[in-house]
């Protein structure tokens, strides 16, 4: 098993920066691929951002292209989500993922955190 906890939600204005964090724990070994995915009040949960660290395939969604990055600290064993930029549209609650292999589905994951909520204001 896989233990996901995810921190640094909050709230934030329009046009600032947040990072969300990732801890993870157990079996860590048996996972390649961590992400992101968020879902928003009366939305379909959808991918934000996905990366395999054995092979670098990394992989974001076109409305978080170029103001999200995902990256690691292996050390602290933490996935982080660094988020710029922002607006009211990002405003959602954040799930991070992992699984054996990046994919644009929430299901092809194994493991799933609880979530943070992320609000933006105007």
């Amino acid at each position: 098993q896989v233990q996901l906890v995810e921190s640094g939600g909050g709230l934030v204005q329009a046009g600032g920066s947040l990072r969300l964090s990732c801890a993870t724990s157990g079996r860590t070994f048996s996972v390649s691929a961590m992400g992101w995915f968020r879902q928003a009040p009366g939305k379909e949960r959808e991918f934000v951002a996905t990366k395999n660290w054995g092979n670098k395939d990394t992989s974001y969604a076109d409305s978080v292209k170029g103001r999200f990055t995902i990256s690691r600290d292996n050390a602290k064993n933490t996935v982080y989500l660094q988020m710029t930029s922002l607006t009211r549209e990002d405003t959602a609650v954040y799930y991070c993922v992992a699984g054996k292999d990046t994919s644009l589905a929430w299901t092809a994951y194994d493991y799933w955190g609880q979530g943070t909520q992320v609000t933006v204001s105007s």
